[in-house]
């Protein structure tokens, strides 16, 4: 089996753009991933574009062997799009080689360790806050935020996560200045955000009730002094973890040790290179893995780092059909699973595009066992709706 046409391709997906690459083999095996360009990477279509020639002629089941030299061939930029874009390639190359072996991808992993995940409605209240034209029931007030906590509970989900909103002074609005909404680079947590913060996380529980597990993500939205600030202000409240965006293990190790609450961290983070300060600083209780960033393969190899510093890994999702199934096998293969992050609120063409769905049962995502990821983009529906710029709306 070898490589026969390396093809990129992209669909409009609301405020963002899906990505898709598609290898195609001498046998008619397909090998399909989604990536991600529409947040925060540009260029990664680019990188891939790059390695097209050293993929031609090439076996989907050496994927190792590409990892390696690709590696090499880009070692002055590792890191950032340049990792993205090799993830992206071998998660088709994965792809491909379980369709060729006629197995789902987890077998290529070393089996599936549990046949359902457990998930957590990730962004609740954040796209109906954000952008209620794609997702209809817009949220504008606390109580919008309480009959939302309701909705996760009465929907069977045991988990949610929340960011930072602000209701005072105008409707229900994100609160992002870590990625410039508002730019606010200076990332001060004054007293409208901590109060604003507090009156959200009580409306939340009262509308979950006390059995749902509350997750908060901060991103990088305050510095140590505000991470501080921000956790003291929380101390009273009973939250699954605190999701922190870090790039220094020694000042969040820091935070760890003054918070009452689980710390997870490290989504943004590539390859176990990047990974080892942050568990030898024991700075996290939970490592965040971005599979569809590092690929699954590598990403199974930064899970084994976690496991030797004796920390659970929760992969991070926010991304199409073809993403989450990627990380279903990918959480279900590890020993050290904690939860996995998914959106359940979806685009109203989100169906079309993918020839299967995630199944969720009880808060739970079954695996597929289909070969392969379990599921492929639909490319006439691909194509049927253009991409568009997303960078301007984000």
């Amino acid at each position: 089996m070898k490589i026969t046409n390396i093809e990129t391709m992209a669909c409009d997906a609301g405020w963002r753009d899906y990505h898709f690459l598609k290898i195609t083999t001498d046998t008619g095996i397909v090998g399909w991933s989604e990536y991600d360009e529409g947040y925060g990477s540009p260029g990664v279509t680019s990188v891939i574009e790059y390695f097209k020639p050293l993929l031609m002629g090439r076996s989907p089941a050496n994927h190792e062997e590409f990892y390696a030299d690709a590696f090499g061939r880009t070692r002055p930029a590792a890191g950032g799009v340049v990792s993205e874009g090799i993830g992206a390639i071998e998660n088709a190359l994965l792809d491909a080689k379980a369709k060729w072996l006629n197995v789902p991808c987890y077998e290529l992993l070393g089996g599936k360790i549990r046949d359902r995940v457990r998930v957590y409605w990730s962004h609740a209240m954040s796209w109906r806050v954000r952008y209620p034209e794609y997702y209809g029931n817009p949220i504008t007030s606390l109580d919008g935020v309480r009959e939302m906590g309701a909705h996760v509970r009465r929907s069977g989900f045991t988990a949610l996560k929340t960011n930072l909103f602000l209701h005072e002074g105008g409707p229900l609005r994100q609160w992002r200045p870590g990625i410039s909404s508002p730019f606010y680079p200076e990332l001060n947590v004054d007293r409208i955000v901590l109060r604003n913060l507090r009156e959200h996380l009580d409306a939340l529980r009262d509308g979950a009730g006390p059995d749902m597990d509350i997750l908060i993500d901060l991103n990088f939205n305050a510095r140590t002094e505000g991470l501080l600030r921000i956790l003291r202000e929380t101390s009273s409240h009973d939250l699954f973890w605190v999701e922190i965006d870090s790039q220094n293990p020694k000042a969040l190790a820091y935070v760890r040790s003054q918070s009452r609450h689980p710390i997870s961290s490290c989504e943004t983070l590539l390859g176990g290179r990047q990974l080892l300060p942050f568990l030898q600083e024991e700075a996290v209780d939970v490592a965040i893995i971005d599979a569809v960033w590092n690929g699954v393969w590598q990403s199974m190899k930064m899970a084994a780092l976690a496991d030797i510093h004796d920390v659970n890994i929760a992969p991070h999702n926010f991304y199409g059909h073809l993403c989450t199934m990627m990380n279903a096998h990918f959480a279900c293969a590890v020993a050290n699973f904690r939860i996995m992050e998914t959106d359940v609120d979806r685009l109203p063409w989100d169906k079309e595009l993918f020839t299967h769905e995630p199944e969720y049962q009880d808060g739970h995502l079954i695996v597929p066992s289909r070969p392969g990821w379990g599921t492929e983009p639909v490319e006439e529906a691909i194509r049927a709706r253009p991409p568009k710029t997303a960078a301007a709306k984000h």
